[in-house]
C-alpha cells in the first residue's frame, strides 16, 4: 500500500515537471470551449444546474487530470446527459443521477478489467468509425452554431463566423499567435460589445451539498444514463485511449486509469450539484488542434475555472450567454475536424469499409450504440470469411 501511493507520487511529479506554460499551451486550454460552453450554459439555464458548482467541479477534475496525465486530456460534459436534460427537462437532481449511474457503470469495468477487455476485442476500424462519427458530428455541430445566427451583418453573425474561419485557416500552423486565443479574445470583444451593461459581480460562492434521493435514480437511468452508459465506454475511455496513443505515442494513457477518473469523478461531484463529466476524444483533439501538447494546458484551464467559480460564481452566466455563437462555432468546428482526420490511417478496403459503416449507422440513427453494435458485427463477418471483400488499397 506505501509502496503504491509512493509510486504514484512520483508519477505526479513526474507529470508535473512535464507541464509546460507557455502561449501555445494557453490557446489549446481554449479548444473545448466550443463543446463545454453552450451544454453548461444549457443545463444552467434550462435546468437550473448550480453554474458555479459545474464549473468549480469541471476546473477541479481539469486539475487532478492534469497531475494523472501528462498530455492534455480533455474535461468535458456527458453529451448524452445533456441533450436529454436540454430536451426532456430532467431536474437537477435527475442529472446529477444520471451522472453517477454512468460513472458506477464505468468504474465497475475499470476495477473488474472489464473495460481493457473491451479496448482488446474492439477492431481498430470500429474505434475509427466512432471517432469519425463524433468528429463529423461536431463538425456540422459547429457550422449549424454559425448558421444558427441567421445573419449576414451583425457582431454575432454568419459573417463573423467566416471571418474566425478564415483567421483559423490562414493561421493554421502559426506558433507566433495562438488562433484559440485570437478567436477567444474576438469573442470577448463582441460580449461586451454586445452587451455593455453585463452585471458581473464579485463575491465568494463554493458549492453546496446537493441531496438525491432513489426515485431521482430510477427515473433517471432510462431516460439519461442508458443512452450515455455506451457513449462513455466507447468514446470517453477506448476512443480517447486511442487518440492518445495516435498523438502521443510515449505517453498514451491507458483504458483502466481512463476509466477509473471517469468513474472517481462523478461519484464525488454529483452530491455537490456538478454536470456529469467525462472525458472525450473531442476535447482531446481540439485542445491538440488549437496549441496544447502537455498538461500544461489543462492544470492552468482548472485554475482559472476554478477561481472565476469560487470569485464570480452564476454572474459569470451573462458573459457565457453573450459569447458569440458564430466564435464558438468555428471553434467547434476545427476541433471536430482535427478528430476526424485521425482516422485517414484506415487505407484497407474492408477498414475502410467497416469505419464508414459505424459512422454512418452511428450519424444516421444518432445512436452510438447501435452504430457500434452494427459496426462490430460486421467486422467479425469480414473477420470470419463470412463476408468478402476486395482487399487491395485504394491509395
Amino acid at each position: 500500500m506505501i509502496h503504491t501511493c509512493i509510486k504514484k507520487i512520483a508519477t505526479v511529479r513526474a507529470n508535473l515537471r512535464e507541464a509546460r506554460f507557455n502561449r501555445n499551451e494557453l490557446a489549446g486550454s481554449l479548444g473545448d470551449l466550443g463543446t463545454f460552453l453552450p451544454l453548461l450554459v444549457g443545463m444552467a439555464t434550462e435546468n437550473g444546474l448550480s453554474f458555479a458548482s459545474a464549473l468549480f467541479f469541471a476546473g477541479l477534475f481539469n486539475v487532478v487530470t492534469g497531475m494523472v496525465y501528462s498530455i492534455p486530456m480533455a474535461v468535458q460534459p456527458m453529451k448524452a446527459i445533456a441533450a436529454v436534460a436540454l430536451t426532456e427537462g430532467l431536474t437537477v437532481s435527475e442529472i446529477l443521477a444520471a451522472g453517477a449511474t454512468v460513472s458506477f457503470v464505468v468504474l465497475v469495468l475499470a476495477l473488474t478489467g472489464g473495460i481493457d477487455l473491451l479496448n482488446r476485442l474492439v477492431p481498430k476500424s470500429v474505434v475509427r468509425g466512432l471517432q469519425l462519427a463524433l468528429g463529423m458530428t461536431l463538425l456540422m455541430k459547429g457550422m449549424q452554431m454559425v448558421a444558427g445566427t441567421k445573419v449576414w451583418f451583425a457582431t454575432d453573425s454568419m459573417l463573423t463566423g467566416i471571418v474566425c474561419g478564415a483567421l483559423v485557416l490562414v493561421l493554421f500552423h502559426s506558433k507566433k499567435i495562438p488562433v484559440a486565443l485570437l478567436l477567444f479574445a474576438l469573442g470577448l470583444a463582441i460580449a461586451f460589445f454586445t452587451d455593455p451593461k453585463m452585471a458581473i459581480s464579485i463575491g465568494f460562492t463554493l458549492p453546496r451539498w446537493t441531496p438525491i434521493s432513489w426515485s431521482d435514480f430510477m427515473s433517471a437511468f432510462p431516460k439519461a444514463a442508458l443512452p450515455q452508459i455506451p457513449l462513455t465506454t466507447l468514446n470517453s475511455v477506448v476512443a480517447v485511449c486511442a487518440l492518445s496513443s495516435d498523438l502521443f505515442p510515449k505517453r498514451s494513457a491507458s483504458p483502466k486509469s481512463v476509466a477509473m477518473s471517469v468513474g472517481i469523478m462523478n461519484l464525488v461531484s454529483c452530491w455537490f450539484g456538478a454536470m456529469p463529466m467525462c472525458h472525450g476524444a473531442g476535447g482531446l483533439a481540439g485542445q491538440y488542434r488549437f496549441g496544447a501538447r502537455t498538461n500544461g494546458s489543462i492544470l492552468f484551464l482548472g485554475c482559472v475555472k476554478m477561481l472565476l467559480a469560487v470569485l464570480l460564481g452564476s454572474s459569470l452566466i451573462a458573459l457565457c450567454t453573450a459569447f458569440p455563437k458564430s466564435v464558438l462555432g468555428v471553434l467547434l468546428m476545427f476541433s471536430g475536424a482535427e478528430l476526424a482526420m485521425v482516422t485517414r490511417d484506415q487505407v484497407r478496403r474492408s477498414d475502410a469499409f467497416i469505419m464508414l459503416l459505424t459512422a454512418g449507422a452511428c450519424m444516421a440513427l444518432n445512436n452510438i450504440a447501435i452504430g457500434f453494435a452494427l459496426g462490430l458485427v460486421v467486422g467479425s463477418c469480414l473477420h470470419i470469411g463470412w463476408i468478402r471483400l476486395d482487399e487491395h488499397s485504394d491509395q
